[in-house]
């Protein structure tokens, strides 16, 4: 009897979701969403969601997850382990007992070191979702070891020089997983798309209408959540939050975002030219990208201040060498196919591994 899927889906930022519902969808076999969904409905058959308690830090205040628990004594091998945490506790007996009661083939893990050695204590084979970056540490070589296999969510061109061999070659390059745009026949009027990731902070509506005042001769579409009160120039146009984002990327001339897998994934799949503004990450993910990219001349690269975002004075130049950019680099990185293909991936996995016994 074929056993089903499980899909570990991290909380911070939609990218993780958004990637395990639409490989989900490509499986043969029943795939089971787990993860804290916050009240979010997770778009996928009630009866294949397993929701978790929350097991972020008590008492902090701050709705987010910096994934560190600042215990000196914490094993070298994890990331985050607080003690005396009773929803680490429930969210962990939960998965127990999923896997108890279903069998499954395999449980993919996007992203969680202390979830895939966890599995890996079920007797339970993992596929491993290797973001970007510099994951050298203990924890990460650890997880990718004890892991059956691993998936990275971006192509091979933009691995990090520096992984080990033996990782890259447990690796299945999925590619960006994403959905991509259907073609279009709206011509580009010169428009800025500024597009903003769910995974960061929203930005200050000072910043862009600076950007905005800087380059007057450019009509500029936010797309994302803007945080601030102020005036407005007449060629900024702020938008919100939009489910249509492909479709808004037509007419674009120019896209300036961070380095995010949701965020290139889009860019790449419109075959739009894209000025990229790495945010700090853990593990250099963003940076190590956008590096990549630069060397592929498939994107102009600031990083400037703290968080990325340029000074006013540096969009002129940046916004006319972007435009001066071929869009063919960048497009090239999406794979129409890497969806099934990855679901294929994961289905001969599932399958190798049952015959394995």
């Amino acid at each position: 009897m074929r056993g089903g899927i499980g899909w570990y889906v991290h909380h911070q930022g939609a990218g993780h979701l958004d990637r395990a519902r639409r490989v989900a969808a490509s499986l043969s076999r029943p795939c089971t969403l787990i993860g804290t969904f916050h009240g979010r409905d997770p778009g996928h058959p009630a009866d294949l969601v397993l929701d978790l308690p929350d097991d972020r830090p008590i008492g902090h205040g701050d709705p987010g997850f910096g994934g560190v628990d600042g215990e000196a004594e914490r094993p070298l091998a994890l990331h985050y382990a607080p003690l005396n945490h009773p929803g680490l506790r429930a969210r962990t007996a939960r998965i127990a007992a999923w896997a108890a009661r279903t069998n499954p083939a395999l449980l993919v893990v996007d992203v969680s070191v202390e979830v895939a050695l966890f599995a890996r204590l079920l007797s339970l084979p993992t596929l491993v979702v290797r973001l970007a970056g510099r994951r050298d540490d203990p924890p990460h070589l650890e997880a990718f070891r004890a892991a059956s296999g691993l998936i990275a969510p971006f192509p091979e061109a933009l691995e990090d020089p520096a992984t080990p061999d033996w990782v890259r070659a447990k690796t299945v390059y999925a590619g960006l997983l994403a959905a991509r745009a259907a073609p279009s026949a709206a011509p580009e009027d010169g428009r800025i798309v500024v597009l903003l990731g769910s995974g960061g902070a929203p930005r200050p509506l000072a910043d862009l209408a600076a950007a905005a005042r800087a380059v007057p001769e450019r009509a500029w579409h936010v797309l994302g959540t803007v945080e601030g009160e102020g005036p407005v120039p007449d060629n900024l146009h702020l938008h919100g939050f939009v489910a249509d984002v492909l479709v808004r990327l037509a007419p674009a001339s120019l896209v300036v975002g961070a380095c995010g897998d949701g965020t290139l994934a889009a860019v790449a799949g419109a075959a739009k030219r894209f000025l990229c503004l790495p945010e700090p990450r853990a593990f250099g993910e963003q940076a190590l990208k956008a590096e990549a990219l630069a060397r592929l001349g498939a994107a102009v690269v600031h990083e400037g201040r703290h968080d990325g975002w340029p000074a006013p004075d540096a969009w002129p130049d940046l916004v006319s060498r972007a435009l001066a950019l071929d869009p063919t680099p960048l497009a090239r990185l999406a794979d129409p196919d890497a969806i099934p293909r990855t679901a294929a991936a994961i289905e001969a996995a599932a399958a190798r591994l049952e015959a394995r016994g």
